[in-house]
């Protein structure tokens, strides 16, 4: 049935995991594994995406190897390409599509962040995103001369005041500051242009930034936390939310629940895009689709996907049978790393009786996120379902392997949404703001000037 063409859209992400979201994606015999720290790789990677209308690729990034070394070396794929510099290089091949890269707000500084941030959304046209993360994997610590990771509390104190610093430094220059008179000799207005003079527990940063307003006003933040922390931080401080659910239910608890905070810091649910993760294994029948599910399982080393449950859960699964249930496990308040995504994993499990093995084979996949196999009638079947009923404003699509998972998607999927009247034919706008319905943000020194 379709719908009507005014009809709200939903919004897409394109996510780039190394060589597919699949942890066995490089084994695959249709994946491009060797293709990984090629640029035509990640060009093609985009230039699908942007093919069919996404508002944006968004790159993943975690500062470290997986904690289980030796068997992420010998049985994954633990390379990536740095964000920023991967970014930069799309820009240049792309025209519509919005660039979201993933950064650290515990393991960097803010005028970095600013700066490369800024300079992408200039060269781009105004494209750029920022995912600020807190990070989650304990071993990160000893890259960045720490003994430990901060605690989860202080994690997020530290990102809502990296984030207050970032935002005020793509402020310190008004809209109108560059002059550019090359008569008078003038090339920007001194009064417009502002330093932040920031002094708090975590920074000090006086400012002001060396890069101008951007044409965005600033780069959108993305922000990819669930718990209750991580929802505050959202509610305050992101334009969009990447999360994880696997049931309609548990998404809509949380698209309320996210929603409902935005009015504490005068904000409404327009403000905020929720985006679950989705990986779609499609086949041209409903047969082919679970054949070829079965077929990336199979490729799952077993050290492999024991390892990755075991650290989602901070727990050595090893000494447990495979057969046999999870032990009992803390409470997620009590541990330190992903919160909301060790709780998804745990209350999967709990709810749905499964064994570690089973665990296993329900998480090497989409690692915690929706899995949903079947044709591209099915897969936008269930996409509908879940946006037209409030539990997100669309999705983030994982492709099990690439390129082709994410062309399955483009080719089979995309049209579908479309002849339903749910996705966009054309972008009718040209910077990341206006595919996902943001408004221009206000500079604070210009509020100031006001009042």
């Amino acid at each position: 049935m379709s719908t009507p063409s005014n009809k709200k859209k939903l919004h897409l992400g394109a996510f780039i995991f190394g060589v597919g979201h699949h942890v066995a994606a490089w084994r695959y015999p249709h994946t491009d594994t060797l293709g990984l720290l090629t640029l035509d790789f990640y060009r093609k990677f985009a230039q699908t995406a942007e093919r069919g209308k996404f508002d944006m690729v968004f790159i993943e990034d975690i500062p470290t190897l997986p904690e289980r070394l030796e068997t992420a070396i010998r049985y994954t794929v633990p390379v990536r390409a740095e964000p920023l510099t991967l970014l930069s290089a799309l820009a240049s091949v792309t025209r519509k599509i919005g660039l979201v890269g993933t950064v650290s707000t515990t393991y960097s500084e803010p005028f970095h962040v600013a700066r490369k941030f800024a300079s992408l959304d200039h060269l781009s046209g105004g494209r750029a995103g920022w995912n600020a993360v807190t990070t989650s994997m304990e071993i990160a610590a000893q890259n960045f001369g720490r003994d430990h990771h901060l605690e989860h509390s202080v994690r997020y104190e530290r990102a809502k005041e990296f984030v207050d610093v970032v935002t005020g430094l793509w402020d310190s220059w008004e809209e109108s500051a560059v002059i550019a008179d090359k008569t008078t000799g003038i090339f920007a207005d001194p009064s417009k242009v502002h330093a932040i003079q920031h002094e708090g527990a975590h920074f000090s940063v006086h400012g002001p930034l060396n890069v101008n307003r951007t044409p965005q006003g600033r780069p959108v933040i993305v922000q990819a936390g669930s718990s209750e922390a991580g929802q505050d931080f959202a509610a305050q401080t992101a334009e969009a939310v990447f999360t994880a659910w696997q049931t309609k239910e548990e998404a809509k608890a949380f698209y309320n629940s996210l929603k409902s905070k935005l009015p504490t810091y005068g904000r409404t649910s327009d403000d905020l895009k929720i985006l679950p993760g989705i990986l779609p294994i499609i086949g041209r029948t409903e047969e082919e689709a679970r054949e070829k599910e079965a077929e990336f399982q199979e490729l799952v080393h077993p050290a492999v996907g024991l390892s990755m449950v075991s650290n989602m859960l901070r727990v050595d699964l090893s000494s447990y049978p495979l057969d046999g249930p999870l032990p009992d496990l803390p409470d997620s308040t009590d541990i330190n790393g992903g919160k909301s995504r060790y709780q998804l994993i745990l209350d999967m499990a709990r709810r749905e009786n499964l064994t570690i093995r089973q665990l296993i084979a329900r998480v090497t996949g989409a690692r915690g996120h929706r899995t949903i196999a079947g044709t591209a009638a099915t897969i936008a079947d269930q996409l509908e379902d879940w946006f037209t009923d409030g539990a997100c404003d669309g999705f983030n699509i994982m492709p099990p392997y690439l390129p082709g998972g994410l062309e399955e998607f483009v080719d089979l999927v995309i049209p579908e949404l479309q002849r339903r009247g749910l996705f966009r034919t054309e972008y009718s706008g040209s910077t990341l703001r206006e595919h996902l319905g943001l408004a221009k943000p206000a500079n604070r020194f210009n509020k100031l000037a006001i009042h």
